[in-house]
């Protein structure tokens, strides 16, 4: 059994005593940059046939308020900033877009073509990416390396779309070093006012058979998820809706770390595990000016994960942007999973 340390609380986390074969020859070590909700869009005006749903009043609360205080400036600060922390591997929870029109998710993929190649990017899709019903080829669809799944054989097909030969199964998993990457989508199109997301049965079935499988190899396991997950992270209009169902899954077959984005703000919590807690971690929105909560501000958050024989360790340091337009260390923090009798 392993005791994992923090500041707030213990974990309580399995481990095998030495690295299995699975990991022979490989880096036990990865640098994963997290950050969320750039909600990239451009000020013109989409086409009127695209308004013609709950987009029409996504677009007017965007015209009066969210253009003004989600800025590309700011995101094209956090991302020079990122570069020069040269993570091996970065992820982002959702929202890339406004809309979820088109013209904006070929631009989130222009954006991502800029931030890195696929196999050094995971991606999520978030609500916001699901704004209204739309083809997937056209709209999240087009972000499909950047959700290239490596566990092929685990992804049922029963519930895939139409045009599934385009379309990335979830939940997709990707192998990084000692860490396995478990991408899933929450993103499902609601009528006004509601901002829910859901993962539905069929792919929590699919999670779970993941995270098992990846737990027996010895893995780390990061789920990228956009909805939080833990109770009353953010009001009933934008809950998920099966969190409940999402939290029995992980707590029978185990997660090490979680990581989402939705409410704009950074956050940690703690979640059940079979052998204690898991570390849940909430990013803010990449393109949020500064204001008068701090915890709100753009930001990202490099972990650094590193194994050991008989041990893994985990620093977490979030750098946020300040009112003078700098990004800074806001918090640091080290976790450190050793054997206990």
């Amino acid at each position: 059994m392993i005791l994992f340390l923090s500041k707030s609380c213990d974990y309580i986390m399995p481990m095998t005593t030495k690295a299995p074969p699975i990991f022979a020859g490989q880096d036990m070590s990865l640098c994963l940059a997290h950050l969320s909700d750039p909600h990239l869009t451009s000020f013109d005006m989409p086409p009127w046939k695209e308004l013609f749903n709950k987009r029409a009043l996504g677009y007017w609360a965007w015209r009066r308020k969210r253009r003004h205080v989600h800025r590309a400036e700011v995101l094209a600060a956090l991302v020079d900033d990122l570069r020069g922390a040269a993570p091996d591997h970065i992820a982002v929870t959702g929202d890339l877009t406004h809309l979820g029109t088109p013209a904006e998710c070929r631009q989130a993929l222009t954006w991502l073509q800029a931030l890195g190649a696929p196999h050094a990017v995971s991606v999520v899709p978030g609500n916001h990416d699901a704004y209204a019903p739309a083809p997937w080829a056209g709209t999240v669809g087009l972000w499909r390396d950047y959700m290239h799944d490596e566990m092929r054989e685990t992804m049922g097909d029963a519930t895939a779309p139409s045009d599934a030969p385009l379309v990335p199964r979830f939940p997709f998993v990707r192998y990084r070093g000692p860490v396995a990457l478990i991408g899933v989508s929450t993103a499902i199109p609601t009528h006004w006012p509601l901002a829910t997301g859901a993962l539905g049965d069929a792919q929590l079935v699919r999670l779970e058979r993941c995270l098992h499988r990846a737990g027996r190899e010895g893995r780390f396991r990061i789920l990228l998820i956009h909805h939080p997950l833990q109770h009353n992270a953010v009001n009933w209009r934008k809950r998920l809706t099966d969190a409940p169902a999402l939290r029995r899954v992980l707590a029978r077959a185990g997660v090490e770390l979680v990581l989402h984005g939705h409410a704009h703000c950074r956050m940690d919590a703690c979640l059940p595990t079979p052998h204690g807690q898991a570390a849940v971690f909430g990013a803010p929105s990449a393109s949020l000016l500064p204001n008068d909560d701090v915890t709100k501000a753009a930001g990202y958050t490099l972990f650094r994960i590193a194994r050991q024989v008989d041990r893994w360790t985990l620093t977490a340091t979030h750098r946020s942007l300040s009112e003078a337009g700098r990004l800074h260390v806001c918090s640091s923090a080290t976790w450190h999973w050793a054997s206990v009798p």
